[in-house]
């Protein structure tokens, strides 16, 4: 990703390096929050506004996508070829599924219920529970029902 920020003609600070290597590496679209609460133990002089300022010139630049998947701050997504994300109602893990994992609506020239809106991509968010909170759900003792069984039940 280094090279593409350098071959994007953005400047190649310490503190964008430390950023974009962490952003690279980081799996779960981190929030500019997280990747500014972890960089600041090595990079203590680092603002935030830094953080966030590279993050908007590297999604500006199509190097990283800026993504607004439920309540809350934006996650950047360094992922960008096509795919698709899962998301858990309860921690708010963010994770990609490679769009060839799914059947997926094509991409049309035009959508037909909105006159003149040319279609770029379609991506589709699945929303649940992810492991880690299905298996702690079910180590506390007297848990509540889960969404989907409460849907069952109803």
């Amino acid at each position: 990703m280094l090279a593409c920020v350098r071959a994007s003609g953005l400047k190649l600070t310490p503190q964008r390096m430390a950023i974009v290597r962490e952003l690279a590496a980081d799996p779960t679209h981190p929030t500019a929050q997280e990747l500014f609460e972890r960089l600041r133990t090595t990079l203590p002089t680092m603002s935030f506004a830094t953080v966030y300022n590279t993050l908007d010139a590297l999604a500006a630049a199509g190097l990283c996508a800026a993504l607004s998947l439920a309540p809350g701050p934006s996650r950047f997504d360094p992922n960008m070829k096509p795919h698709h994300h899962a998301v858990c109602d309860l921690c708010g893990e963010v994770r990609d599924i490679p769009s060839d994992a799914v059947r997926a609506p094509t991409a049309a020239r035009a959508l037909p219920a909105a006159p003149g809106f040319e279609v770029r991509s379609v991506e589709q968010i699945y929303r649940g529970v992810c492991a880690a909170c299905a298996a702690g759900a079910a180590r506390r003792p007297g848990r509540a029902a889960s969404p989907t069984s409460r849907a069952r039940t109803a």
